[in-house]
């Protein structure tokens, strides 16, 4: 809406008509007082007003509003038919006019500036939508910001709770591994320690409980390996402070300590050089333990037994990638000339339990290469396998360089 601000109310019809021909909404008031008066009741988008008035002059007025944080953006057009010199068109502007008209009025010039105006009138509502928008989502935002930080707060707060509690239980399942460990193989070495006796005391070669005698031999061997296998999968668990390590004193200890089933294997074993890591060297002499162990007792019949184990360094985490003197990770295969397997069960062979082969043809507790799988990961590493039946089998471990030294 228009205000017009006249003392004469014969200026006020006629700048109505022209306002309301063009569809134009117009309020009016015939002093400054009523004006002010009016303003502070009603929203307007401009303000066309005479300068000379008795009272308050226009002037006044439009510094009146100038001073309002309510008022001061609402423009202002004055109207003179008398103050016409430069001075006091500066004073308007001054007071806080943007636009000075000297009467007669051009009606046609009078109309496009209102219109221009009410345009940017529309332009500042619409950008002040906007802007209300936008606070109103920012303020959205920090409020789901700040609810979301109190969330992660205590979801944080909530799991290092639970770590800590499943660390404390972590570490009653080893204290009591151990001792179910112990109470279990204490009874099963009497066991095999009395079967012995009677089997070399009271039996005969010939008689038939010896071949039972022998089973139970057997079975209580069987299950002290998994006692002691058991043991050890648990144990992976517990914190070890990692060191750095040479790979070929780890593997030659290990081969020195299969020496007799190598020998009795007729095995062959060929080496290559391999790097230095920090890693926990038990462990990957278990690593190295378990893949030897596994491909000696896996040979061929009518074959004896080759290994190779080599390395290389690669250029990224993956079981294909290219070899690289100056790659990021390292690739160590343990290769034999055994059984083999299908590679359709690849998957099952690093499980806990889990055997491809007969267990009374190939002795074994199912837990060596899931123990293998789980000191691999560990390390932030990767362990496959590919092999074909009767073609042998090889085991690939990828591990990180950071913490090579060669």
């Amino acid at each position: 809406m228009i205000l017009i601000v006249d003392d004469i109310k014969a200026n006020i019809l006629a700048l109505k008509k022209i306002l309301e021909l063009h569809n134009l909404e117009v309020d009016s008031a015939e002093s400054g007082e009523e004006a002010l008066k009016k303003i502070l009741k009603n929203d307007y988008f401009l303000i066309i007003m005479d300068v000379q008035m008795p009272g308050m002059d226009g002037f006044e007025v439009a510094e009146i509003l100038a001073g309002s944080k309510r008022t001061r953006d609402i423009p202002v057009i004055f109207l003179s038919a008398v103050n016409k010199q430069k001075k006091f068109i500066f004073k308007g502007y001054e007071a806080g006019g943007v636009d000075y008209i000297t009467k007669p009025v051009d009606s046609d010039l009078l109309i496009l500036r209102v219109k221009a105006f009410l345009k940017i009138y529309h332009q500042q509502n619409e950008l002040k939508s906007v802007r209300d928008l936008l606070s109103k989502e920012i303020e959205r935002r920090k409020e789901a910001q700040e609810t979301l930080e109190i969330k992660v707060a205590e979801r944080t707060k909530e799991l290092v709770s639970r770590n800590e509690e499943l660390e404390m239980r972590n570490h009653e399942l080893q204290q009591f591994s151990w001792v179910v460990s112990h109470d279990l193989q204490e009874p099963l070495r009497k066991i095999l320690m009395f079967i012995r006796i009677i089997e070399e005391r009271f039996l005969s070669k010939s008689n038939a409980a010896t071949d039972y005698v022998a089973r139970t031999i057997r079975s209580a061997e069987r299950m002290q390996n998994l006692i002691t296998d058991l043991l050890e999968y648990s144990r992976l668990s517990s914190k070890v402070i990692p060191t750095q390590t040479d790979l070929n004193a780890v593997l030659m200890e290990v081969i020195t300590d299969l020496d007799f089933q190598i020998e009795q294997k007729k095995a062959t074993i060929n080496t290559d050089k391999l790097p230095i890591l920090t890693v926990i060297p038990s462990q990957f002499r278990q690593v190295f333990q378990n893949l030897i162990g596994n491909s000696l007792k896996f040979s061929r019949i009518d074959v004896d037994p080759v290994i190779e184990i080599f390395s290389e360094k690669i250029v990224d985490k993956s079981f294909d990638s290219e070899v690289s003197l100056t790659g990021n990770f390292i690739r160590i295969i343990v290769k034999d000339n055994g059984i083999g397997f299908d590679e359709e069960h690849l998957d099952q062979i690093f499980m806990i339990f889990q055997s491809l082969h007969d267990r009374s043809q190939y002795q074994g507790t199912g837990i060596g290469l899931a123990i293998t799988k789980k000191i691999i990961e560990n390390h932030n590493g990767l362990i496959t396998a590919t092999s074909k039946e009767g073609l042998g089998t090889s085991f690939i471990v990828i591990l990180p360089t950071e913490n090579v030294f060669v």
